[in-house]
C-alpha cells in the first residue's frame, strides 16, 4: 500500500513555524521569505483539510489538530535527517567542527585535547573559538559548547548534553592581598579596580552584581576595566591590574600554581551551566557521539571540585 505523505517542504515549514510559533522566525531558519512559509503552511492545511494554526494579528497558536500533528511529524523529520546524516557520514571524511567560547577553548578545552587525540588518533578536531552564537541548523558545525540553560537549548529544537555546572568568586594576584588597602573582606573591594568581561553585569550574565548580593554587600562604586573575553580578564588579574570575578572551570590551574589567589569568599553558583549542543540530525553521528562522550568524561572532575561543593546558590533577583 502506497504511503500518503505530505509535501516535504510544506511539512518542514509547518514544523519550524510550530516550534517557533512564528512564521518570521521559521523563515529565518529555513532561509526563505515569511510569505513562502505562510504559503507552504496553507498548502499543507489544504492537503490535510484542516487548520493547523489560529492566526491572530500579531501571533499564531496551534489548533488542536496542529498540536496533535506536530509530535509525529517532528519525529519523522528527525528520523529522516538522522538517517541522511548517518549515510552521508559513512562517506564523508573530515574533522569534528566545534564552536566554543574563546575563554573556554583556550583555558579548558585546548589543554585537554592531547588526551582526545591519544584516545582517537583517527578523528581530527577543528575548533572555532569566538563569542558569536552559531546557528547549528544553517552553519557548518557538528557541535557547540555553550554557557546556557537546558530550557533555552531545547526551545530551539536542539539536543543538549550537560557537561558541568559553574561557580564564580573573586581572584587577584597575590600582591594585591597585601596592597593598600589590603584585600581581606568583601568590603575591601571598594578600594580596588574590578575587572569585567563584555557580558559581565548584563541581564544575561550579571556576574559581579550576583556575587555581591551573595556576599551581602552593595556593589562597590569601584573603578572598572572591561575586556572582550574572560580569559583576558584573568590575564589582567594575573598582572595585578585588578580583581577578577573568575569562573572555576577557567581558573583552576591559576589557583593551583598560585598565579592567582582567592582573597575571600563566598563561592557562588551561576544560573548557567556548560552544555554540548547539537542538532537532532547530528547527534547520532559516530564522530559527534565520540566527542560528546569524551567531553562528558573530561568535565567530571569539575563536579568533584571542593570549591563547587562549597558554592552557595545564586541569590534571587
Amino acid at each position: 500500500m502506497a504511503r500518503r505523505l505530505p509535501p516535504l517542504n510544506a511539512a518542514k515549514a509547518f514544523e519550524a513555524a510550530a516550534r517557533h510559533l512564528s512564521f518570521t522566525r521559521a523563515a529565518d531558519e529555513l532561509a526563505v521569505t515569511q510569505t513562502a512559509v505562510s504559503h507552504q503552511v496553507r498548502a499543507l492545511e489544504d492537503w490535510l483539510g484542516v487548520a493547523l494554526f489560529h492566526r491572530g494579528n500579531r501571533r499564531i497558536t496551534l489548533t488542536e489538530a496542529g498540536q496533535a500533528y506536530l509530535p509525529g511529524l517532528r519525529d519523522g523529520l528527525d528520523r529522516i535527517a538522522a538517517s541522511t546524516a548517518a549515510v552521508a557520514d559513512r562517506t564523508r571524511q573530515g574533522p569534528v567542527h566545534i564552536s566554543a567560547l574563546q575563554s573556554l577553548t583556550s583555558r579548558w578545552l585546548l589543554p585537554r585535547l592531547p588526551d582526545f587525540h591519544a584516545q582517537h588518533p583517527a578523528l581530527d578536531v577543528l575548533l572555532s573559538a569566538g563569542d558569536r552564537p552559531v546557528d547549528l541548523y544553517r552553519e557548518d558545525f557538528h557541535l557547540a559548547l555553550r554557557f546556557t540553560t537546558r530550557d533555552r537549548v531545547e526551545a530551539q529544537g536542539l539536543v543538549a548534553t550537560h557537561l558541568m555546572d559553574e561557580a564564580i568568586f573573586p581572584v587577584c594576584a597575590p600582591v594585591l592581598t597585601e596592597a593598600e588597602p589590603p584585600l581581606r573582606t568583601p568590603g575591601d573591594l571598594r578600594g580596588h579596580v574590578l575587572l569585567h568581561d563584555k557580558v559581565d553585569d548584563t541581564p544575561e550574565d550579571p556576574g559581579w552584581a550576583v556575587w555581591c548580593r551573595a556576599a551581602g554587600i552593595a556593589r562597590p562604586a569601584s573603578p572598572a576595566r572591561h575586556y572582550s573575553d574572560a580569559g583576558l580578564v584573568l590575564q589582567a588579574a594575573t598582572a595585578g591590574q585588578g580583581v577578577a570575578l573568575a569562573r572555576l572551570s577557567l581558573v583552576r590551574e591559576d589557583l593551583e600554581s598560585a598565579r592567582l589567589v582567592r582573597p575571600f569568599g563566598p563561592v557562588t553558583r551561576t544560573r548557567y551551566s556548560y552544555y554540548a549542543v547539537t542538532t537532532p540530525a547530528m547527534a547520532p553521528q559516530p564522530r559527534v557521539r565520540t566527542m560528546v562522550d569524551w567531553l562528558v568524561e573530561q568535565a567530571r572532575d569539575q563536579a568533584d571540585d571542593p570549591l563547587l561543593a562549597e558554592a552557595v546558590p545564586p541569590p534571587e533577583g
